[in-house]
């Protein structure tokens, strides 16, 4: 019988490229599929620096409900907390994955436990 390889969405703030370039790396070599953000690894004022607040409202709402369809996807959840910090996105993030009961491991110790 084959095991299919568990799914781990990466969830984090977008400032931590470097956190998940390492963290999708280390998944992958752990022999699981990763999910993470849908972009290069520039900072939100560089992508979207085009772009009016009005029009920023309405990606920020649209890429935040791609990110829940793929916690919806996934088995478990890596909350990459760089410096313990969760930002309000990946906070919503993090309730939402709790509230569907995904496995939930932080990259550092958190304040509150983890669900692995």
């Amino acid at each position: 019988m084959v095991t299919k390889p568990k799914i781990v969405c990466l969830c984090g703030s977008t400032r931590f490229g470097a956190a998940f370039q390492k963290a999708q790396f280390e998944e992958n070599m752990a022999g699981k599929i990763v999910l993470a953000i849908g972009c290069n690894m520039k900072s939100d004022a560089e992508l979207f620096k085009d772009f009016s607040e009005s029009e920023l409202k309405e990606i920020k709402i649209r890429l935040d409900e791609l990110h829940r369809r793929k916690i919806d996807m996934a088995d478990e959840v890596l909350i990459l907390n760089v410096g313990g910090y969760i930002g309000e996105s990946t906070g919503g993030e993090l309730a939402y994955a709790r509230k569907h009961r995904k496995i939930i491991r932080f990259l550092e110790p958190a304040d509150f436990p983890s669900d692995s």
